[in-house]
């Protein structure tokens, strides 16, 4: 079924028109990707397509506009390259809820092994930003614990995670905390720290060159950016956390209320 202006028809659900301008001409490439992700839900997860020259023949298009929409939905996540230039349909995205839980947490909901690769554990002096965060005497005891690490699911890295701890509140975490593990069920149950509230800021973001490279993924990969400020229930700072995600892997959740 098409509609009057030729394009792919609109379903409940899908943005207004499905993406055709009000003009009515579509995108030679976009006509392409729309048939791609047919055959996308045909195939199944982790099926290759067929070899470019076949799709290019079969959709009457260059092999250059067939690039563009592949690219396309791979950025989108629809899509996954592989070694040997082999292109896969990519498995659903990981739904994290924005909540007070832990990264941890969220993923094991959804039947996914997490895991951490540690690439940074130690004791600095905070900037006067942090500091302000934190509520941490710069003339007294400025000193922060840093985590930095590498964020796993099912093995497969997905997002890099920086977090830093008042020292003088947590003096030896760093003795006492295995950093490949859940940092939340730690303070939990070790320390009896209970999370009250936390803020959280949002946005989108192109890694830096070494992110991308702790990640393994291309620095043209839109990534999705959470900062976190999070207070115990006396109102007490716990943690500042940065952590960024794959935005082809990641897609993240809240429930609003009135």
């Amino acid at each position: 079924m098409r509609t009057e202006s030729g394009g792919p028809p609109h379903r409940a659900g899908e943005p207004v028109r499905a993406g055709v301008p009000e003009h009515g001409r579509i995108p030679r490439y976009y006509a392409v990707k729309t048939e791609l992700l047919e055959l996308i839900e045909e195939l199944g997860e982790g099926t290759a397509l067929p070899a470019e020259r076949e799709l290019a023949h079969r959709h009457g298009v260059s092999r250059v506009t067939l690039r563009q929409a592949v690219c396309e939905l791979v950025l989108e996540g629809k899509l996954l390259r592989r070694q040997g230039s082999r292109t896969v349909v990519a498995p659903p995205k990981v739904l994290q809820p924005l909540a007070l839980t832990s990264y941890t947490e969220g993923v094991r909901e959804q039947g996914i092994e997490p895991g951490r690769t540690v690439i940074t554990a130690e004791t600095l002096r905070a900037d006067p930003e942090l500091a302000a965060d934190l509520r941490i005497d710069t003339d007294t005891d400025a000193a922060v614990v840093h985590l930095e690490r590498v964020l796993l699911a099912d093995g497969e890295r997905v997002g890099l995670e920086s977090t830093y701890l008042p020292q003088h509140r947590f003096p030896r975490l760093l003795e006492e905390f295995a950093p490949d593990g859940s940092l939340y069920a730690h303070l939990r149950e070790q320390r009896g720290v209970v999370f009250g509230e936390a803020e959280e800021r949002i946005e989108t973001v192109l890694a830096t060159p070494r992110e991308a490279l702790l990640i393994g993924t291309n620095p043209s990969v839109p990534m999705i950016l959470l900062h976190r400020l999070s207070w115990d229930s006396d109102g007490k700072p716990i943690e500042r956390v940065r952590s960024l995600f794959r935005g082809d892997r990641f897609s993240f959740v809240t429930r609003l209320y009135r």
